[in-house]
């Protein structure tokens, strides 16, 4: 296997992945934006592919927003659904590849809360991010054993890295500024992991198979990771606002509506455990991250 087709290479996952492929000499081609090298848009047409391709990485999507009104819900539909389809109608036109990797999210469990959520939990996610990504693993999952590919689909966490996108990297900024404190001392535990770890495993995992959630087995809380990142920033240690507080500010969020940064929902999400199993990667393909803890320690995000 040495030809490769890489959607969503200009995205954070995929700018973290590509160097990896290329240091083990896979023939890449990048689909996307004006800056790849077959410029398309999936979620609007189907991609016309010069040749068939050994492996297909599906990295593309929308993610890291809240919809607030029905075309923005639509948009992660069109983005994750359609881009999906299209893209594997344009696999049917050309070749069909022997391995597909599908990058969704542990998103699709639909859990604010819960310890060592296993693949086989159910799918109740209600929001559109969640439920897009819900359907476009069951159609590349369907799609797959129809044309005998080898399927992988890969459930992420938080993702962690340099300029992370998302929570993590709201998290650094607030750090950064000064205004960051941690909640009821911030002991929530998060599953997250190192996307050059995911980057390492994808070679790996494409040949056999599966579905799987990858952390870094530690999940860290909110006060190890903000301590640590302080102290890479430089910055004071966070300070702590008690959870009475909170609640009470998560009530007047409630009142207040879109218009408040907090309300008991949020509050709730920011201050629950939330951590998945990843023992079968472990198990069946000797998945063996570094620690988020230990990456931070050594590196500056």
């Amino acid at each position: 296997m040495n030809k490769i087709l890489f959607t969503g290479a200009t995205g954070f996952l995929g700018r973290n992945v590509l160097p990896v492929l290329e240091e083990l000499n896979y023939s890449i081609t990048t689909l996307g934006n004006s800056t790849t090298e077959i410029v398309c848009d999936i979620s609007k047409e189907i991609p016309e592919l010069p040749h068939g391709f050994d492996l297909v990485v599906h990295a593309a999507g929308k993610a890291h927003s809240v919809p607030k009104t029905e075309v923005e819900k639509k948009q992660f539909y069109n983005v994750n659904v359609t881009g999906t389809i299209n893209l594997l109608k344009g696999l049917e036109q050309s070749h069909i590849p022997k391995q597909l990797v599908f990058i969704s999210s542990v998103s699709v469990y639909g859990k604010h809360e819960g310890l060592s959520i296993a693949e086989h939990s159910s799918l109740e996610a209600k929001d559109s991010y969640g439920l897009s990504k819900i359907e476009a693993e069951i159609f590349v999952m369907d799609w797959c054993k129809k044309h005998n590919v080898v399927c992988t689909i890969l459930r992420l966490p938080l993702l962690v890295g340099k300029k992370p996108p998302g929570n993590l990297g709201a998290m650094i900024k607030a750090i950064e500024k000064g205004y960051y404190f941690n909640i009821g001392g911030g002991k929530a535990r998060k599953s997250m992991v190192l996307v050059k770890d995911v980057a390492n495993f994808i070679p790996k995992v494409a040949v056999v198979g599966g579905t799987y959630n990858l952390t870094d087995g530690v999940d860290p809380s909110f006060s190890e990771l903000s301590n640590i990142i302080s102290k890479q920033k430089k910055n004071k240690t966070p300070l702590n606002l008690p959870l009475f507080v909170a609640r009470t500010m998560g009530l007047v969020g409630d009142l207040l509506g879109d218009k408040s940064p907090i309300n008991s929902l949020k509050l709730k999400k920011i201050t629950s455990d939330l951590t998945f199993d990843d023992s079968k990667a472990r198990t069946l393909l000797d998945w063996n991250p570094q620690s988020v803890i230990d990456y931070l320690k050594n590196n500056d995000i």
